[in-house]
């Protein structure tokens, strides 16, 4: 029989904040009231969205110039399968869109029901969103200038200063048949790790080759939910996401019979307790709410035992 490696959808994110300077936030402040600002260069182009810098000279712009809210197509794709975050959940197209007035192209959808009825050159003007922030998305899409036009009440507009971006890579991580024994055995509450036949080194979790000798790690071993804290950092700044109050403490602990660390959480005292050579134990979560995860043991906590001594954890620091 054979077992199917394990894997999980991964989300890897965060919001990049950044200031935008003189120029980018004149153009946001712009959008947020509805109105659409360039910067001429050197040679009397106007450049929407505006950029910092000539690409002429590469001296710094200061001279905007309003632009309309309707334009020409210049060029466009159509996008029949939308991807999740962008503007629509339904078929739109991508179009280059040379405002009146500017003399480069901005990229933005264009919401139409069907590749028929786009066509470079046809006119398009700004839908605009009901409750602009001062982003890019306070263009809400470009539709055909055929269609009716809603009115929307004015915007008072303070100046925009900063913009936040959420970034986020959705990807399927898959993990090793060794790692895949390794979870499937947590859910059983237990903790598996592989021993190296040439250096008898013991890794958890197992990386199915010893990095020492090179050799396959075959024989499987089963170790205590004890160990000893080698090395460890207190937590003390807050960021998002955080589900503990700082300060708290991330150790290296190294269990019986290992002879690699692995990093978790340590608990069930006052961070400034926390010291190396601390003997600790697993705290696992009700067995119900086990899965295929490290996160079963919810953090590790003083055992009461003595300090190991120091010669027992020199060589994993």
């Amino acid at each position: 029989m054979v077992t199917v490696p394990l894997s999980a959808p991964l989300r890897v994110g965060f919001d990049y904040t950044r200031s935008l300077g003189p120029v980018l936030g004149h153009f946001m402040t712009g959008l947020r009231s509805r109105r659409v600002v360039g910067v001429r260069g050197s040679d009397g182009r106007v450049h929407v969205p505006p950029v910092e810098y000539d690409p002429v000279t590469a001296a710094p712009l200061s001279e905007f110039v309003e632009v309309a809210a309707e334009g020409t197509v210049v060029t466009w794709s159509w996008m029949p399968k939308p991807l999740a975050g962008q503007p629509f959940d339904r078929p739109f197209a991508w179009a280059m869109v040379r405002l009146d007035g500017a003399d480069t192209p901005l990229l933005h959808a264009v919401d139409v029901s069907d590749p028929s009825a786009m066509s470079t050159g046809m006119r398009v003007r700004i839908r605009w969103a009901a409750n602009p922030v001062g982003g890019i998305t306070d263009i809400a899409c470009f539709e055909p200038v055929s269609n009716p036009s809603t009115e929307l009440p004015p915007v008072s507009a303070a100046d925009v200063t900063m913009v936040t971006t959420p970034i986020h890579l959705d990807v399927v991580h898959s993990v090793s048949p060794e790692e895949s024994k390794y979870l499937r055995s947590l859910a059983h509450g237990k903790l598996l790790g592989q021993r190296c036949p040439r250096c008898h080194k013991v890794y958890i979790p197992p990386r199915g080759a010893c990095p020492v000798d090179g050799v396959p790690t075959t024989d499987e071993v089963e170790l205590p939910d004890i160990g000893t804290v080698t090395t460890f950092c207190v937590v003390n700044v807050p960021f998002l996401g955080q589900r503990i109050k700082p300060p708290y403490v991330a150790a290296y602990v190294l269990l019986d019979g290992a002879d690699i660390a692995f990093l978790h959480l340590v608990l069930g005292c006052a961070a400034d307790e926390v010291r190396m050579g601390m003997r600790v134990r697993a705290v696992w979560k009700p067995a119900e709410d086990w899965g295929t995860t490290l996160e079963n043991i919810d953090h590790f906590a003083p055992a009461g035992e003595p300090d190991a001594p120091y010669e027992t954890y020199e060589g994993h620091l």
